[in-house]
C-alpha cells in the first residue's frame, strides 16, 4: 500500500483574475474564430494558447517565449482547474508553437479582423463611451544590425536615435486611452499617411455618427482633415508650424493681444480650492477648400487660438534663463588683458562672436550691447645693446575690443512676451458640438494615449527594446502586447468608474500608507494586491486535498468591482 504523502504548491497570484477577465471578454473564442487550426494541429487551440500566454506576460512581467513552457509545467493544475482544458500540456507552449502564433497575428487581414471584433466586444460588454478617439504614434527600438529588415530603420526617435526602430500607430478610445487599432510600420515612415487608414479601421469598430478624432500636429495635414470631413466626422488637432502658418499665427496673436477684453478664459479648481487660470483665447472661422482629381470639397473650419498659462510661465522662465546665460557669455567674450586671455582684435570678430551667442540662446533682438576700441602703444629699441639718442626705435600699437554694456531691450522683450504660451488648434466641429473650453480640455488629455505607450514599452510588458529579430515576430508580438494594454486599461477604467459611482475608496492598496483610501487605483496596484496567493495540493493515498490562500476583504472587493465572483479563486480549492 502506497502511504507516500506529497505536497505541491503553486503561486497563482493574479493569474485567475486575468484569465477570468479575458474569458468574460470572449477573447479565446474571438482568437479561435480568426486563427483557424489546420487538420494536423494537435493540442490547444490558438485562442487558448494566446490567452494563457497573455496571462503569463501580465502576471510575470515577461514577454519572452523561453520561460513560458516551464511556467506552464509548474502552474498546470491551476490552469486546468480554471479553464477545464484537461488536454493542456507544456508542449503547447514551446518556443516553436509561440513563434507560429506570432506569425499568425502578424498577418494584416487576420489581425484587423481580431481587433475589430475585440474592440466591438469591449465596448458592448463594458458599455464604454464612444465619442472621442485619439491617434498618435510611438517608436520602439531594438539592437538590430540587419539592414535588410523592412521594419527596423533609422528614424527620428525620442528614445535612442542610435538604434534602429519600428513605428507603432495607435488609435485609442478616450477618455480611457484604450487601444482600438494598432499598426506596425517601418521606423522611418512618416506619420502623415498613417492617420487615414487608422481612422477607417476605427469606423469599422465604432459605427456611430459625429466621432471626434484628436491628434497631434502631424494629423493637421490638409488631406487628413479633408478625409475626416468627407466621412461626416470631426477632427481636433494643433496646426503644424509650416508654410504660412507661422506668419498667420503672428497676426492672429497680435489681434488677440490688441483686444484682451474679447478673450475667453478657462479656470480650474486647484487642490486647495482656489481658482487657477488655465488658458485664455478666442475662436474665429475660415473657409477651406480642397481640390483633388476626384472632387472638390469645401467646409467651414474653426481656428482656436489658445494661450496656456502654464506653458507661458515655463517659456517665460526659459527666456529669462537664456537671457542671463547669453549675457554672461557676451561679457566673457572680452576678458581683461592678461596671460592666456584671448583678445578680439577686430570689430568683425567681435560682432561675429556676439551674433553666434545671440543665435545660440535664441535672444536676437532682445539683448543689445555696446563696445569700444582700445589701443595700447609701446616703444622699444631695435636690435641689441643699450638705448641712446641715436638708437632706432619701433612703436607697436595693440588693438583690442571691449564690451562695455549688455542690456535687455525692454520694448522688444515686452513685445516678445506677448507671444509666449500661444497655441493654435483647428476643428470642423461646430461650437454646439465642441466649445472653445471643451476643445482646450480635450487636447489637454493627450497624456492618456501616452500612458498606454509607457505601458507597452515599459513594465510590465517591456516591448522596448525589442529582442525578436524577424519582422513577422516583431509585428505579431506588438499586436499581442497591444491586447495586454487593452486589458490593463480596461481593468483600471472599470474599477475607477464603479468606485466613482459608489462614492467609494479602496483601502489597503498603498503599502506605505495602508489606511489611506484611494478612488483612482492603477491596474498595476490592483494586481499587486493579489500577490502571494498560493494553491496547495496535498496528495494522500486515495485522496487529494486542495487549499487556496483565503482572500482578504480588499481582494474580494476588487473582484466585485470587476464584476467577478470570489469563486474565481475559491473554486480552485474544491476537492
Amino acid at each position: 500500500m502506497n502511504t507516500e504523502l506529497t505536497i505541491t504548491t503553486e503561486r497563482i497570484d493574479d493569474f485567475p483574475l486575468l484569465l477570468a477577465v479575458m474569458q468574460r471578454l470572449g477573447l479565446p473564442e474571438i482568437l479561435d474564430r480568426h486563427l483557424k487550426v489546420h487538420g494536423s494541429h494537435k493540442g490547444l487551440s490558438w485562442g487558448w494558447i494566446g490567452v494563457i500566454w497573455l496571462a503569463h506576460i501580465l502576471s510575470q512581467g515577461d514577454h519572452r517565449k523561453l520561460p513560458v513552457q516551464a511556467w506552464v509545467r509548474q502552474a498546470r493544475e491551476t490552469i486546468v482547474r480554471i479553464t477545464g482544458l484537461s488536454e493542456l500540456t507544456e508542449l503547447d507552449f514551446t518556443d516553436d508553437r509561440l513563434s507560429k502564433l506570432l506569425t499568425r497575428l502578424s498577418q494584416p487581414v487576420l489581425w484587423q479582423a481580431i481587433e475589430q471584433e475585440l474592440g466591438a466586444n469591449l465596448i458592448r460588454v463594458y458599455e464604454l463611451p464612444t465619442q472621442r478617439v485619439r491617434l498618435d504614434a510611438t517608436t520602439v527600438s531594438g539592437h538590430h544590425a540587419d539592414a535588410t529588415s523592412a521594419l527596423f530603420q533609422f528614424g527620428h526617435s525620442k528614445d535612442d536615435p542610435t538604434l534602429r526602430q519600428v513605428k507603432v500607430m495607435v488609435a485609442a478610445l478616450d477618455p480611457l486611452g484604450l487601444p482600438l487599432v494598432t499598426e506596425v510600420v517601418a521606423g522611418n515612415k512618416a506619420d502623415d499617411p498613417l492617420y487615414a487608414p487608422a481612422i477607417a479601421r476605427v469606423l469599422a469598430i465604432i459605427k456611430v455618427a459625429g466621432l471626434l478624432f484628436v491628434g497631434d500636429c502631424k494629423m493637421s495635414a490638409v488631406a487628413t482633415r479633408a478625409y475626416v470631413q468627407s466621412l461626416g466626422h470631426f477632427y481636433l488637432c494643433p496646426l503644424a508650424q509650416t508654410g504660412r502658418t507661422p506668419s498667420e499665427m503672428a497676426q492672429w496673436i497680435a489681434t488677440a493681444n490688441a483686444h484682451p477684453e474679447a478673450l475667453q478664459t478657462l479656470h480650474l479648481t486647484a487642490a486647495d480650492g482656489s481658482e487657477q487660470l488655465l488658458a485664455q483665447g478666442c475662436t474665429f472661422e475660415r473657409q477651406l477648400q480642397v481640390t483633388t482629381e476626384a472632387a472638390s470639397q469645401a467646409w467651414t473650419e474653426r481656428v482656436l487660438l489658445v494661450r496656456m498659462e502654464q506653458l507661458r510661465q515655463r517659456q517665460l522662465t526659459s527666456l529669462n534663463e537664456r537671457l542671463a546665460q547669453a549675457t554672461d557669455k557676451l561679457l566673457a567674450l572680452t576678458p581683461a588683458p592678461g596671460r592666456g586671455k584671448r583678445q578680439l582684435q577686430t570689430e568683425a570678430d567681435l560682432v561675429t562672436a556676439a551674433t553666434a551667442i545671440l543665435q545660440r540662446y535664441e535672444v536676437e533682438g532682445l539683448l543689445t550691447y555696446t563696445f569700444e576700441r582700445q589701443e595700447t602703444r609701446s616703444v622699444r629699441y631695435v636690435g641689441r645693446g643699450r638705448g641712446g639718442a641715436e638708437r632706432p626705435q619701433q612703436e607697436t600699437v595693440t588693438v583690442r575690443y571691449q564690451l562695455t554694456t549688455v542690456e535687455r531691450n525692454a520694448t522688444a522683450l515686452a513685445a516678445h512676451e506677448q507671444t509666449l504660451g500661444w497655441r493654435v488648434y483647428v476643428t470642423n466641429a461646430p461650437a454646439t458640438e465642441l466649445t472653445w473650453q471643451e476643445a482646450v480640455l480635450t487636447y489637454r488629455d493627450e497624456w492618456l494615449i501616452e500612458r498606454g505607450f509607457h505601458r507597452l514599452k515599459g513594465a510590465p510588458l517591456s516591448l522596448d527594446p525589442l529582442f525578436v529579430k524577424r519582422d513577422d515576430q516583431v509585428v505579431g508580438l506588438t499586436n499581442l502586447l497591444s491586447i495586454a494594454v487593452r486589458l490593463l486599461t480596461l481593468v483600471e477604467f472599470v474599477v475607477r468608474r464603479n468606485l466613482k459611482q459608489n462614492q467609494e475608496r479602496l483601502v489597503g492598496l498603498l503599502p506605505q500608507n495602508p489606511k489611506k483610501g484611494i478612488d483612482n487605483p492603477t491596474t498595476e496596484r490592483l494586481l499587486q494586491a493579489f500577490r502571494d496567493i498560493t494553491l496547495t495540493i496535498v496528495n494522500l493515498p486515495g485522496q487529494r486535498i486542495r487549499h487556496v490562500t483565503p482572500l482578504n476583504a480588499l481582494q474580494v472587493r476588487i473582484l466585485e468591482l470587476l464584476g467577478l465572483s470570489p469563486a474565481v479563486y475559491t473554486a480552485l480549492a474544491e476537492n
